[in-house]
């Protein structure tokens, strides 16, 4: 089936392709085994017609923004990877509404809209993700959400039709969409409602929350962000602070000491690693604090993990 697939791929030109591609070379984290094919359409109508070729072939696919959030196993991934952040990348403008496609990328959409002199999404320039990552996850920072900007979301359904979704229907909650519940729903673009500003006031904004990230945050380390969700009434990187799990490593992978809630990359890591720790930490503030923290890093391939 991978011979039809890639054989339809290159004679319709739908992008680039490799295969056995390390997945490694396209997360945050750094690590991931290789996909059998690993595919970057060059627009959203190429990425339309991949999905249904996958789909028809009955092949596993996995669509990959940045990376940002997920933590790929070592292993072998028999399926399609769609990369979507070198074709889905189209931004529009038509006065304060903003129609973003799934692969831009979060920082560089924050910026844009601050250069042209709207207010909004100034707390998604430091998540170094996408915009169908950031809805999918309905990403945050700052007491802000990308719920409180989202108007409606376009979308690829399971009968392969490109329909619009408005907001209503998108089931958003902390750090939570409908996108999770039903992950063949696959997201092509959305559209947010910003708000006129100054534009230098709002760049200057982001300028001092980067600063005070580099201060705060191990940015100088591979990671995929803060690793857990905040427990209501608490915040993650407190109760693993408590829990005397700064610093806590196994082999290439550590609990931050400088941000408690980032699980980093030293050098060398393994996913399995990474993983280890990661679960460790959940099992000790569980055994800690009796609160149960649930992981924003999605495990991929990882089989019954």
């Amino acid at each position: 089936m991978f011979e039809r697939f890639i054989a339809a791929f290159l004679g319709a030109k739908l992008g680039k392709l490799a295969e056995f591609e390390p997945l490694a070379k396209h997360t945050t984290l750094r690590v991931g085994g290789p996909a059998r094919v690993f595919v970057q359409p060059k627009d959203k109508a190429d990425f339309v017609k991949i999905v249904k070729l996958a789909r028809e072939l009955q092949l596993q696919f996995k669509v990959l923004g940045k990376g940002s959030n997920l933590l790929a196993s070592d292993e072998l991934f028999e399926g399609v990877v769609i990369q979507t952040d070198k074709g889905l990348t189209d931004i529009s403008i038509e006065a304060t509404r903003v129609t973003a496609g799934a692969g831009v990328s979060d920082i560089k959409l924050a910026q844009h809209v601050a250069r042209a002199g709207l207010s909004g999404i100034e707390f998604l320039s430091g998540i170094p993700g996408t915009i169908g990552g950031a809805v999918f996850m309905n990403a945050g920072a700052y007491l802000k959400e990308i719920a409180d900007v989202l108007v409606r979301v376009q979308v690829l359904n399971e009968q392969n039709e490109v329909v619009w979704l408005d907001k209503a229907d998108l089931n958003l909650a902390y750090r939570q969409s409908i996108f999770q519940q039903q992950p063949k729903l696959l997201i092509l673009e959305a559209v947010l409602q910003l708000e006129p500003g100054d534009a230098d006031e709002i760049l200057a904004m982001i300028k001092s929350r980067k600063a005070k990230r580099v201060k705060s945050q191990p940015l100088e380390l591979a990671s995929a962000g803060s690793t857990f969700r905040n427990p209501a009434g608490h915040t993650a990187w407190q109760l693993i602070a408590d829990a005397g799990l700064r610093g806590y490593s196994v082999g290439g992978a550590m609990v931050s000491q400088k941000h408690t809630n980032f699980v980093v990359n030293v050098g060398g890591a393994t996913a399995q690693e990474l993983a280890d720790v990661i679960l460790h930490v959940q099992n000790t503030v569980y055994e800690y604090a009796g609160l149960l923290m649930h992981q924003e890093v999605e495990f991929f391939n990882w089989g019954m993990k």
